[in-house]
């Protein structure tokens, strides 16, 4: 293997295993030695998996040459955040109040990839209990921004990007419940993919608010997320060969989305929607007020289902988390019952809006 296919994307890495240019086992052991020699390996991997990884890329292997794989990403590395149930592997969800936590099974998502082939590299550090965007854990780990060493590395499945940032994997899988796919991908110059609610199973994926969190790939590219996600809904990518977009009507929101918006990202979502248009697509601007509403109502949801989820276990051991993550959990003890349930219909009716 080259150094330099550790950077490909995850979809062009399994092109190259069915064109036979790749060896799935020789990719693996590759990454893993990546893995092993980076200077900040153990702030990004909580810990790795090479038994199980090398077994999963020999079957690959087998597949390969004889003609058999199941799909495309077939025999490609990937890591998954540290709240991601592995048989027999710990899983704490960056938190010492999880510390020995072993599950028995996988979750089901991780059971779903590795049906489809995909390799399992390891578990990437996070944030505690993935309830903070910064991706800052003082307890465990906190990995290093991809782009800048000074800089946080955004949350909260900080390590599931950096991982793939620094060429570690070559796609990482995290949760997003206010932004902890989305914010680590940004802040390292990845793609993420926050899925709808409900789309994917989260059987075995340790909980922060069980009404809003959801499963989501850090990627290189847009077509790795829609791979990744198309696997995890344990369903065929959508084919897009034939698509077109003339007739297709986009609406492209303005205002508070777009506040404070970096110059070149701006630049290059303008592009984006330029091809569009003259692909054919209708595309209409708007500011809406539904997100920033949203938004403002995520004090009063947040805080106390994660409260409700993990109070119990921070009360029996006070001082084992980090502080301003264990304020954060403690803020949904004071929010009424009121608050809210008159949160939650107020979001219903936003979203119907």
């Amino acid at each position: 293997m080259q150094g330099d296919d550790l950077d490909q994307s995850a979809s062009d890495l399994g092109r190259g295993i069915g064109a036979g240019r790749i060896d799935p086992v020789s990719l693996t052991e590759a990454f893993l030695d990546a893995i092993e020699n980076h200077p900040d390996a153990a702030r990004i991997y909580a810990r790795t998996t090479p038994d199980r990884a090398l077994a999963e890329a020999a079957a690959a292997r087998d597949r390969a040459r004889a003609g058999t794989r199941r799909g495309l990403l077939d025999g490609v590395p990937i890591s998954w955040k540290d709240l991601f149930d592995s048989a027999g592997v710990a899983t704490e969800s960056g938190s010492r109040l999880l510390a020995g936590r072993v599950p028995a099974q996988d979750a089901e998502v991780l059971a779903r990839a590795s049906r489809a082939g995909l390799v399992c590299l390891g578990k990437t550090h996070q944030t505690e209990l993935a309830f903070s965007g910064l991706g800052v854990n003082p307890v465990t780990a906190t990995p290093p921004n991809v782009l800048d060493s000074t800089k946080a590395p955004g949350g909260s499945s900080s390590g599931a990007a950096v991982s793939v940032g620094f060429g570690l994997a070559a796609a990482g899988i995290g949760s997003d419940t206010g932004g902890s796919v989305r914010i680590p991908a940004a802040w390292n110059g990845l793609v993420g993919l926050k899925t709808t609610f409900g789309a994917l199973p989260l059987d075995g994926v340790v909980p922060l608010c069980s009404g809003f969190d959801s499963v989501g790939p850090l990627t290189r590219t847009v077509e790795d997320a829609a791979q990744l996600f198309a696997v995890l809904d344990n369903d065929k990518p959508v084919d897009l060969t034939a698509a077109n977009a003339s007739g297709g009507h986009f609406l492209a929101l303005d205002g508070f989305v777009m506040r404070d918006c970096d110059p070149l990202v701006q630049q290059a979502y303008q592009g984006a929607l330029d091809v569009l248009g003259k692909a054919g697509a209708r595309i209409t601007h708007a500011d809406l007020p539904q997100p920033a509403a949203l938004t403002d109502l995520g004090g009063a949801l947040f805080p106390p289902e994660a409260w409700a989820q993990w109070g119990d276990a921070i009360d029996a051991q006070p001082g084992v988390m980090y502080p301003p993550v264990e304020q954060r959990f403690r803020g949904g003890a004071s929010v009424s019952a009121k608050e809210y349930l008159n949160g939650r219909a107020a979001m219903q009716k936003l979203r119907r809006d």
